[in-house]
């Protein structure tokens, strides 16, 4: 069968199909926006007429995992393709369920594609039912956002790599493979293939490209990555089976342009965030060991002080009087037409809400967060990017809309505040910097000085001048320097 494309591809995604549909083993490393559910989606449809598959495992993060079958494999793959799409669900409906019993009928003469959240696989019924599906198929596994299984330790990473040795082509699809450091990429290369860099553990990889030392607490060894080395060597390697493309390289685009506002901490702030970085810096000093997760905690209670509330050990959150909502005010009153405002906590997320409403009307405000409904998040999504509409504040978190939507009404994006996850911020940036975009983007940080604020931009800064060290990108964002 002789392969028609629904979608006409750009330079950059022929070249990529070109480099990669007939290989076992591929990553697609292309930044947001570049249109890599397109290049897996032309493969499947490919290696279907050809023969040589029947069948598509699609591993894809909670937030978007469903928009594989409503949106990307409806707009790409051909009508032609013969079809038939099932989605997980844990609990699914009659249809569902139905949809999901219809990948076993062995007299279906469809290429079978099944859609899975990677968080199933951390049960075990979501491992089995993909086990099952697997055999007797001749599979393309996709891993899309692949960074969700850089953790060697993780449970679904171990399910979801196990899984994929018995597929026949696999693949894994990121804008960056390195969000935390160059060691994020040993998970990710072993679902292509065992010992694809070189390396039978991850303590050996580990060894090989950091610079590892062994620290004493409380009376236990802790080996402690202190930095990374043989970086060139890493780079030539994954250029053997990958393909990597930046938005600046192949689409037209407008410019990002970022601007940092600085925040005054009131009296209250002030106080209560010296006491508990007094109290912080004491109880860590008293710990025979100390954890990540130990320190993070107290990171993450200095944080929720400098953006305006804190949370006790019961959970009730106390708001703290604070400039930030203020400031954010004034950022709004210099900005035109529709805007996109990032926090990290629900509480802000709700106070936000209510200020805006309470200035521009109900009309004007709409919040995407865990709280949101499935079907109140898409009739938002419409409603922004309607530009009729009276919808102008897309108010939300990362973890929840920062990635697979299409926010390109916008042209101001405000993150009220960060977190130390680089892969969420540069996926929520480029919401409104994608195909579709016709304006400059201006990206605007609430940033308070001399506080926990400040080490979240440097660690994110940090992070993205590794990442291009190993990946070859001279192009990235001059982020808030």
């Amino acid at each position: 069968m002789k392969y028609e494309f629904k979608t006409e591809p750009f330079a950059h995604q022929r070249t990529a199909l070109l480099r990669s549909w007939n290989k076992p083993n591929y990553g697609l490393f292309m930044e947001m926006g570049t249109g890599k559910s397109k290049v897996l989606i032309d493969t499947i449809g490919i290696l279907y007429g050809k023969g040589a598959i029947n069948a598509v495992v699609i591993v894809a993060p909670k937030g978007v995992y469903r928009n594989w079958s409503t949106k990307e494999i409806p707009d790409h793959l051909p009508e032609y393709v013969d079809r038939h799409v099932a989605v997980w669900s844990p609990a699914p409906r009659k249809q569902e369920k139905a949809d999901l019993v219809k990948l076993f009928h062995t007299d279906l003469d469809k290429l079978k594609i099944f859609i899975i959240n990677v968080e199933a696989f951390s049960t075990a019924k979501g491992v089995k039912f993909t086990e099952n599906f697997i055999l007797g198929h001749q599979v393309l596994f996709a891993v899309d956002e692949s960074t969700t299984i850089k953790n060697p330790k993780a449970s679904r990473t171990k399910a979801i790599t196990k899984l994929a040795k018995n597929t026949k082509y696999r693949r894994i699809l990121t804008g960056s493979p390195i969000t935390q450091s160059p060691l994020d990429l040993y998970s990710q290369t072993e679902v292509l293939e065992t010992n694809l860099l070189g390396y039978t553990s991850y303590y050996s990889f580990q060894n090989h490209y950091g610079e590892v030392v062994n620290r004493y607490f409380g009376g236990r060894t802790v080996r402690q990555v202190v930095g990374y080395r043989n970086l060139d060597e890493l780079s030539q390697k994954l250029d053997s089976f990958s393909y990597r493309v930046l938005k600046s390289d192949c689409l037209d685009l407008p410019e990002k342009l970022y601007i940092r506002r600085d925040v005054t901490l009131t009296a209250e702030q002030k106080k209560l965030y010296a006491e508990l970085k007094e109290l912080a810096i004491t109880e860590l000093a008293n710990q025979e060991t100390v954890s990540v997760t130990n320190v993070l905690t107290q990171l993450l209670r200095l944080h929720q002080i400098v953006c305006g509330h804190i949370k006790s050990d019961d959970g009730t959150e106390t708001p703290i009087n604070n400039n930030r909502i203020d400031e954010l005010i004034e950022v709004i009153a210099e900005m035109q037409g529709k805007i996109i405002i990032w926090a990290n906590y629900r509480q802000n997320i709700l106070e936000i809400v209510e200020t805006l409403q309470g200035l521009f009307g109900a009309d004007a405000v709409a919040s995407y967060f865990g709280d949101t409904t499935p079907d109140e998040r898409e009739r938002v999504i419409k409603q922004f990017q309607d530009p009729n509409s009276s919808l102008r504040f897309f108010v939300g978190n990362t973890q929840t809309g920062g990635y697979g939507i299409t926010l390109t009404e916008a042209q101001n994006v405000i993150y009220y505040s960060n977190n130390f996850d680089l892969e969420k911020r540069l996926q929520s940036e480029d919401r409104a910097h994608r195909i579709g975009q016709k304006n400059n983007v201006t990206y605007v940080d609430l940033v308070a000085k001399d506080t926990v604020d400040e080490k979240i931009v440097t660690a994110l800064r940090n992070k993205l001048d590794l990442a291009q060290e190993v990946l070859g990108d001279d192009k990235w964002e001059d982020w808030l320097r």
